[in-house]
């Protein structure tokens, strides 16, 4: 079948004809064959000028963008050229051949944009129909122009950063961490390193030189005081603040939940089989505040009062039927227990201290906190409280620096989600790479990128 000839837009390339041919794989493709132009530079010896001879030919073929679903070959013949005075031989140059791949440089850049659409690795494939390692390479090569200086090292911060927020999340099974540094103000990652401890902060100061670390005001972190020191350390006028989430966090997870469990056995050898019973299943309400649990119930009282309707939809899905009284739940166990009285009272308490502006308010709430802990005697509240003791300078800095992890909580998402779309990346650089591109949105590089042609 012939096709009708098009400008195949390719510089120094003309078409001869057009058809249909089968690959060596089984697949259809247009072959487009032409003539490649010679120009004076390929005549002309690059080691003593003079002219040179031609001294064969070889064909060659070039992937092209495809047209609707058929993947495209552009097919001509090179010219290899002798020099009679130096003995030196040249192939022919292809001015549109993407540098280090057998793919024109029209589908180079055009791989290029869908990748920096944020599509997948398997996706792209499909699209311009080449293999997906392929596609990584180009993937590759476009992360290494924007983010790397030579492919050797990373490019420093685009903007001085006011505030940075530092966390570690899973690389590997096996305990096998990372530590990233992002502006907290723009959500971009400023750097990736290997483990979590003060060499990943000592890395990324060297990075960014001191004279930029002098224009960051606070950083926020978890816990972890080998980040808190090393910035210490290395710039001391950086204030290091503990967010509510984190110490929330510490709370829940090591004092409510601690004491849920041993009250229960407490109940169990005790033989008060019910006690234990209502305490099952009471772990989201400890952890809620009672303004949480008091819109949940609101929601459910709600929803009962809006009139039922049957299951439908292609799958008939039930309609969820919700509960409204864990408020009433809530203060039956605080009733029944000294010590989630307690932790009401704490969890109150943390709150107000989070909301207060002046660091001397702060410190109060704290310190109240702590002398309830000191009053129960009981060990899971002794290490709430040396824990607030021993981090609170960095907590009372909050009402200075008022800083929420949101950001950085939210790219933990991110970070899971293009591991997912990957499949999981086995190559830790292209994996890291491909973090700090999700942290930019690709409008912010070229608004242009967001115009997705509707063929796709």
């Amino acid at each position: 079948m012939q096709y009708i000839m098009l400008p195949s837009s390719l510089v120094g390339f003309t078409n001869d004809y057009t058809k249909i041919v089968t690959t060596t794989a089984g697949k259809t493709a247009l072959l487009v064959h032409g003539n490649l132009e010679v120009t004076e530079a390929d005549r002309t010896c690059s080691c003593c000028g003079s002219r040179m001879h031609v001294h064969g030919t070889a064909d060659a073929s070039l992937r092209h963008v495809s047209v609707g679903h058929e993947p495209m070959i552009v097919q001509f013949e090179k010219v290899r050229h002798y020099c009679p005075h130096c003995s030196q031989t040249r192939m022919q140059e292809v001015p549109f051949q993407a540098k280090g791949h057998r793919i024109t440089e029209q589908l180079y850049n055009f791989v290029r944009d869908l990748l920096s659409w944020g599509l997948t690795l398997k996706i792209v494939s499909k699209i311009a129909g080449l293999g997906k390692n392929t596609v990584k390479q180009i993937d590759l090569e476009r992360l290494r122009d924007l983010y790397t200086i030579d492919g050797e090292r990373l490019i420093r911060p685009e903007r001085q950063a006011r505030v940075l927020g530092i966390d570690e999340f899973l690389l590997h099974k096996g305990h096998k961490y990372a530590t990233v540094i992002i502006d907290m103000e723009s959500g971009h990652i400023l750097w990736l390193a290997y483990g979590r401890k003060k060499a990943c902060v000592y890395s990324f100061i060297e990075h960014v030189g001191l004279q930029w670390m002098a224009g960051v005001e606070a950083v926020a972190c978890d816990m972890n005081s080998d980040f808190q020191q090393a910035f210490q350390e290395k710039c001391p006028h950086i204030k290091v603040v503990f967010d509510f989430f984190h110490l929330k966090r510490n709370l829940n997870d090591k004092v409510v939940s601690e004491v849920r469990k041993d009250e229960q056995r407490r109940l169990l050898d005790e033989g008060d089989k019910e006690g234990a019973k209502a305490l099952k299943g009471s772990r989201y309400i400890l952890f809620s505040s009672r303004k949480s649990l008091e819109q949940k119930d609101e929601q459910a009282r709600l929803a009962k009062a809006e009139p039922k309707e049957k299951a439908g939809g292609i799958f008939e899905k039930p309609k969820a039927e919700l509960r409204d009284d864990h408020l009433e739940r809530y203060e039956r166990l605080l009733a029944e227990n000294k010590l989630f009285f307690t932790l009401d009272l704490i969890k109150e308490l943390l709150t107000q201290a989070y909301e207060a502006t002046d660091e001397k308010v702060m410190k109060k709430a704290i310190d109240e906190i702590i002398e309830l802990c000191e009053a129960t005697e009981n060990k899971h509240f002794l290490w709430f409280k040396r824990l607030l003791e021993n981090h609170m300078f960095g907590i009372i800095t909050h009402a200075t620096h008022n800083i929420s992890s949101g950001k950085i909580e939210g790219l933990n998402h991110v970070i899971k989600n293009v591991r997912r779309q990957g499949y999981g990346y086995p190559d830790d650089e292209y994996f890291f790479l491909k973090l700090f591109d999700a942290s930019r949105r690709s409008y912010e590089r070229n608004p242009s990128a967001l115009k997705i042609p509707q063929d796709l």
